[in-house]
């Protein structure tokens, strides 16, 4: 696995540009393959919290394990800058998308719950034979408990509705 950033001539600015890398089948690619993204957001620097970042691995890992499980075969990673925004897609040559999660006492299958708690925004679309599994973080995140003038708020629950 490799990639490249576009440096200029007088190596003075460097545009991010889709960075896409294959993965081959198995579980054992997928930490490598999250490295490799981890270290792309950090060498273009995109401002993400640390926990953040940790957000973002997570929901990597979930994705792409996902498309290990269920293609059973080489999926094609890519990471983009749109916008103010962080996108992370999945293809593989699986046509059908699974979403788990349906059975209480199932071991697996809660994945995607974490990617759609997690991710500003996340989908899926056909592409070709396969699929891409998409998932979306804002390069500046606010994080819960941060402190707006007054104070840190840290777990508030509401008592009862609001009229």
């Amino acid at each position: 696995m490799g990639w490249n950033l576009i440096v200029s001539p007088l190596r003075t600015a460097r545009f991010p540009v889709p960075l896409e890398w294959d993965v081959l089948p198995g579980g054992e690619a997928v930490p490598p393959a999250r490295r490799l993204l981890l270290d792309i957001v950090r060498a273009w620097g995109v401002p993400l919290a640390k926990e953040s970042l940790r957000d973002l691995e997570l929901c990597a890992s979930e994705v792409i394990a996902n498309a290990m499980e269920h293609a059973k075969a080489r999926c094609a990673v890519t990471v983009r800058r749109l916008g103010g925004r962080l996108r992370i897609e999945v293809a593989d040559p699986a046509p059908a998308f699974e979403r788990g999660g349906t059975d209480p006492e199932a071991t697996g299958g809660r994945g995607l719950i974490l990617v759609e708690a997690l991710a500003d925004a996340w989908g899926w679309h056909p592409a070709g034979a396969g699929k891409v599994v998409w998932f979306e973080f804002p390069e500046s995140r606010e994080l819960p408990g941060t402190v707006h003038g007054w104070g840190t708020a840290r777990e508030l629950r509401l008592l009862r509705p609001v009229a």
